[in-house]
């Protein structure tokens, strides 16, 4: 079924829903059919979209001016408030899923990442993919059954798993906990320090998204 669904910042005609609604950022997990053509609307903050399926979308303005948004299956793009109303239209041919993360922190770092920043220790599993003053967006890859190294994760972050699978993570004070997830699956975490352990016998492919 396709909605129209009228939020404080947006109408999409598309199938929505809200996973993580806190201070810092909103969640939405977005279906959109093929041919689905939302209302006009805009995106009042700054987002980071992570697309689950490849596709097309057109974005009709106010004014008539045209963008067409291409990306890939599993990109992490940016993507800035809006400067006038919109339409946007689904043009893959296919329906597409993405995870919306709506930042609502103002712009400007707020503290710095210390000498066991996860992205300084093990490059190799944590690779940045953009990076300004509001977010950090770093893609995690790790082999079946693949242990990682004890670091910390400096700010409050979203994780959009990419994978079907399990994690053992040990933190550096407490038991190890265990978390099961499926790809599309999305969850908020807070700063910590920890050894991550992928038990599955697949691959582990994640994106997070940290909130400075």
């Amino acid at each position: 079924m396709v909605l129209f669904l009228v939020g404080w910042s947006r109408a999409f005609a598309a199938e929505e829903t809200t996973k993580i609604d806190n201070e810092l950022v909103r969640v939405l997990v977005v279906e959109s059919a093929a041919g689905a053509r939302s209302q006009l609307h805009e995106h009042q903050v700054n987002r980071v979209m992570v697309y689950l399926d490849a596709g097309k979308m057109t974005l009709t303005d106010s004014e008539g001016a045209v963008e067409q948004l291409n990306f890939k299956k599993d990109e992490a793009l940016w993507s800035p408030m809006t400067k006038r109303p919109h339409v946007s239209e689904n043009v893959s041919g296919h329906p597409v899923k993405i995870v919306e993360i709506e930042v609502k922190s103002l712009p400007g770092r707020k503290q710095a990442a210390g000498e066991l920043d996860w992205v300084k220790v093990d490059p190799r599993r944590y690779k940045v993919e953009l990076e300004n003053d509001q977010v950090r967006v770093v893609r995690v890859k790790y082999g079946p059954h693949e242990k990682g190294v004890f670091h910390e994760h400096p700010y409050n972050l979203v994780v959009a798993y990419l994978s079907d699978g399990q994690m053992k993570v040990s933190p550096q004070e407490g038991e190890p906990v265990t978390v099961s997830y499926k790809r599309g699956d999305v969850k908020f975490g807070r700063a910590s320090k920890h050894v991550e352990e992928n038990l599955s016998d697949a691959p582990l492919e994640i994106v997070v998204v940290e909130l400075k």
